[in-house]
């Protein structure tokens, strides 16, 4: 049974209540999405092509990645013109029709917002190092060298903070004589947020986005914007120069100031709601509630990074078992923490992290069943669903086989800096990176069995799973037993029962090793979520009132009826179940 059972039914879009808190939101990375033009990258073009995939999964709100000029460092988060879309994506006329396409359809467009840094080709920054009377030159980031060391060599940086892509976090610039910060690439210098000029340059932007008619902003790395201004050193890791200086420039001492100025500078006033979501690694549960109580009036939600993070150590090419019930604890502690204030956010992937389904699931043979059940258990979390292009698929990692497959930054630094060393097993790192890297969740969308899997006619940026053939959309959206229809229901659930909203949570045996199960207390009626999370068949007895025998099912990965009788449950190999109970 893989359909909808009971009195669920299908919600008109146009019918939706005004509530952002029911909307799914589905990220777009254009450069993997489709591609209309042939030379291998996706575009925005491509975008507007398969438009109508989007109005059949039923999303709300599509977050598009930048599509903004850039030289592409970081794949076009190293913005150099604010105001204009790269050729590479098409034109800002493409822009509009597509904000006004989606418009059209009932859904919003967020843009990305990148505004911890700019790219080193950004007008502001060429005038920022240009010289060191120039106006601009306190918008970015600028220090001298240690005192007594020679500027650019190894050591002699203002701090000994490392970069996020490797190497120091400072950049010599030998024109000027000093250096300049970034937290992430050399190519993407920091913008000096304790400048109000900075600021109010960023909320001229906005507000021109805003007024173009996007409906808000992913805010990337936002609580990164305030730094601590003395710039302190910190601890460096063993056998290096430099270390994390996440504790000086995460959630800094002006981060709520700057967003509540955001606030009142930029979304005050309009009468269209403003979809906001922060980026936020680092991010505490008491960070959270801070950052999406609506009292406050900063951001709507935030990405944390808590759950991502379990299974790698020292870094993400460090892998480490990952344990159900610490994943289990981890979101059940998320819900409990922003239950009563503030807004959480629910994802397994983006194009920061691998494919969920061969993380978190299992790719090999019940690769189905499974990109199922962890759509089950995230969209039956309380939150804002987020869908990564691909996941409505069940896409999974990529065999990439050689240092050569791969494209992004982080990557590519991180292996040339262990091979210049020559102290890591290169054939074991390439092990972790071909199992965590960023690239694994950038492979191109699989739409259909034809050469290029309906993304290009022509040569890929970065190469196709060779799995296209059998897992496309093509083969999927007219099939009700397929992932794509899964998530298709999930989305009309969550959009007809309020229960999927606002339910209270609550965990239930969270020290089972195998078994995911969770309830959703509603005063219409309770929904109960039990999923098995390996692939032997799980047999338990969940902590449920005798009233729960006479619930129904509403929706299930597997055909036919669950085994069992609740509260005795049994459950196949990565199935799992939703119930409802009304009172």
């Amino acid at each position: 049974m893989a359909g909808l059972i009971g009195n669920m039914t299908s919600v008109s879009r146009r019918s939706l209540p005004a509530d952002w808190r029911r909307w799914v939101v589905y990220q777009v990375y254009p450069r993997s999405f489709a591609d209309a033009d042939g030379d291998g990258i996706g575009d925005l073009r491509g975008v507007l092509t398969h438009l109508d995939h989007l109005v059949r999964l039923g999303v709300d709100v599509v977050w598009l990645s930048p599509v903004y000029r850039s030289p592409m460092d970081d794949n076009g988060y190293d913005i150099s013109d604010y105001q204009d879309v790269d050729p590479l994506f098409g034109t800002l006329a493409d822009l509009d029709e597509l904000i006004a396409a989606l418009h059209d359809r009932q859904m919003k467009l967020i843009m990305d917002l990148v505004v911890n840094h700019t790219s080193d080709e950004h007008p502001w920054f060429a005038e920022s190092r240009s010289g060191r009377d120039n106006p601009r030159r306190d918008w970015y980031w600028w220090r001298d060298a240690r005192p007594g060391r020679a500027g650019g060599t190894p050591g002699a940086e203002p701090t000994n903070w490392e970069s996020h892509f490797s190497g120091s976090a400072w950049a010599w610039d030998e024109a000027t004589g000093q250096y300049y910060l970034h937290v992430f690439s050399a190519k993407q210098p920091d913008l000096n947020w304790e400048n109000p000029q900075v600021r109010q340059a960023v909320y001229q932007m906005m507000r021109w986005w805003l007024d173009r008619g996007v409906d808000g902003f992913r805010m990337d790395v936002i609580n990164m914007i305030s730094k601590n201004p003395s710039l302190p050193d910190v601890d460096p890791r063993p056998g290096s120069l430099y270390g994390p200086g996440e504790e000086y420039f995460v959630c800094g001492p002006r981060n709520h100031e700057f967003l509540q100025e955001m606030n009142r500078e930029v979304f005050a006033g309009r009468d269209a709601r403003i979809f906001t979501v922060g980026e936020t690694p680092g991010a505490t549960v008491a960070d959270a509630v801070l950052f999406t109580d609506p009292d406050r009036r900063e951001l709507d939600m935030i990405f944390q990074f808590e759950h991502v993070s379990l299974d790698f150590g020292a870094h993400r090419y460090d892998p480490r078992p990952l344990a159900l019930p610490r994943l289990k604890a981890v979101m059940a502690a998320w819900e409990a923490g922003l239950a009563e204030r503030g807004w959480n956010s629910l994802y397994w992937g983006n194009h920061d992290q691998p494919r969920a389904l061969s993380r978190f699931g299992d790719d090999g043979v019940h690769r189905i069943a499974s990109a199922k059940t962890l759509a089950t258990v995230l969209h039956l979390h309380r939150g804002t669903p987020f869908v990564y292009q691909g996941d409505e698929l069940g896409m999974a990692n990529a065999p990439f086989a050689a240092i050569g497959d791969f494209r992004d930054i982080q990557a590519l630094n991180f292996y040339a800096e262990a091979a210049a060393r020559g102290d890591t097993d290169l054939a074991v790192l390439l092990a972790s990176m071909r199992r965590m890297s960023r690239d694994q969740g950038r492979t191109p969308v699989q739409w259909d069995a034809t050469p290029g899997a309906g993304f290009t006619t022509g040569t890929p940026w970065i190469e196709v799973n060779p799995d296209y053939p059998a897992v496309n959309a093509a083969a999927q959206v007219d099939d009700p037993g397929s992932v794509f229809a899964h998530y298709r229901r999930l989305i009309e659930l969550r959009h007809a029962d309020p229960a999927v909203t606002d339910g209270r949570f609550e965990l239930l045996l969270p020290e089972h090793p195998a078994l995911w199960a969770f309830l959703r207390r509603h005063a219409a009626a309770d929904l109960l979520v039990a999923a098995n999370f390996c692939a032997e068949t799980t047999i338990a007895r969940l902590p449920l009132e005798q009233t729960w025998a006479a619930a129904q099912v509403v929706l299930t990965t597997h055909q036919g009826q669950p085994a069992g009788s609740l509260p005795d449950l049994e459950l196949r190999p990565w199935e799992s179940v939703i119930w409802r109970l009304r009172p």
